[in-house]
């Protein structure tokens, strides 16, 4: 039911940061060519402390065409549902935050294997990657060169694997598999919180109108008698006693799910009070509990 409301077409967000990660690109392969711009701007955990800055700055610094390439298609797939499912300003700060959180990964572990310097936004699109998994785990993505599609749960943890194999095994490819996983495991601190904080609720039911006189008849029938003929006139409108029928809440669940959605169609993300993102939250943790 998802798919209704969280299309593919880029967001905002997703794109300010896709242009700002081509354009820093283009300018250090064509007018800041010097090997000491990339030093001033990249990580490099043995002088983090005295390059505060590179905390931010490393992950709009990529390392060719392919690096870009990579992390530009992971944030285009991944990003435009994750930033409508947000909202635009806490999109943004969760991505800083888990690309913050690669680099103070990698420097806390720096201590106890060889980290050396890095570039690249992995970090912040992994955790984004994770935000989507957790928002839709049963969506199918297909990822070249694999011919059948897969969950977005499965890909991400098949990722994490790799990246924690390639960390202990010390491969020396290139890739800052350390930071990757930090990306990951601060997206998992910011979920975590997040449920601690706010803990899902259930469906609130909506409210139940009874049924009764129409509003026009009763007001005629009022100032014509003063009241006397309203009261008749309910007395034989009135309903038969019956048994009380318990609601499905299956039906419930569903029907306002669907009042949630239109509603985020009609004025999006930010839209949403805090008890309907619980509903949201509630609502995916139990179809992904259920899908174990």
């Amino acid at each position: 039911m998802y798919e209704r409301s969280f299309s593919s077409r880029i967001t905002p967000w997703v794109g300010r940061l896709l242009a700002i990660n081509a354009v820093v690109l283009l300018l250090t392969e064509t007018l800041f060519t010097a090997p000491a711009v990339i030093d001033w701007l990249r990580f490099d955990p043995t002088t983090a402390f005295g390059r505060m800055w590179t905390f931010l700055t490393y992950m709009f610094v990529h390392g060719g065409l392919f690096h870009l390439a990579a992390n530009s298609i992971a944030l285009f797939a991944f990003g435009p549902a994750v930033e409508r499912r947000l909202g635009g300003r806490a999109f943004l700060i969760y991505y800083l935050y888990c690309g913050v959180g690669a680099a103070v990964t990698s420097l806390l572990l720096s201590s106890l294997m060889p980290i050396g310097p890095f570039v690249g936004a992995s970090g912040a699109v992994l955790g984004v990657a994770l935000a989507y998994a957790r928002f839709f785990p049963d969506a199918e993505l297909i990822v070249f060169p694999i011919p059948m599609p897969i969950r977005a749960r499965t890909l991400v943890m098949i990722i994490a694997g790799l990246d924690l194999f390639g960390a202990l095994a010390g491969s020396g490819d290139g890739i800052a598999h350390v930071a990757h996983l930090g990306g990951l495991l601060f997206g998992m601190l910011y979920f975590g919180v997040q449920n601690l904080a706010h803990p899902p609720e259930g469906p609130r039911l909506p409210p139940m109108r009874p049924r009764g006189i129409p509003v026009g008849v009763a007001r005629r029938e009022h100032r014509e008698d003063g009241g006397s003929a309203l009261r008749e006139r309910a007395e034989s409108l009135a309903p038969a006693p019956a048994a009380p029928v318990e609601p499905d809440p299956a039906e419930l669940e569903a029907t306002e799910l669907d009042r949630v959605l239109d509603k985020i169609n009609a004025s999006g993300m930010n839209s949403l009070t805090h008890d309907e993102r619980a509903f949201l939250d509630g609502v995916a943790r139990r179809r992904r509990d259920a899908g174990d």
